[in-house]
């Protein structure tokens, strides 16, 4: 790999993983959700800010396609 290669998605953070590896199952699964909350709550705040004139469902609605379409990315350069 060269110093030009980009990245669509962050490497991972090694010493992260050895951190959520020793938590207990509940707590790993409540960190995955408190995650999934700060990234949804920071999509529909962009969302809400590019859109100001869409009604909530409508917001929800596109941020439910946005990472419908995230979800379909492949990681990688």
């Amino acid at each position: 790999m060269n110093s030009t290669t980009t990245y669509r998605f962050d490497p991972v953070d090694l010493e992260q993983a050895r951190l959520l590896g020793r938590l207990s199952p509940a707590r790993r699964i409540q960190a995955m959700l408190d995650a999934r909350e700060l990234a949804v709550g920071l999509i529909r705040g962009r969302l809400r800010r590019q859109y100001p004139h869409l009604p909530p469902r409508e917001i929800n609605l596109k941020v439910l396609e946005e990472i419908d379409r995230a979800g379909r990315t492949s990681p990688g350069p």
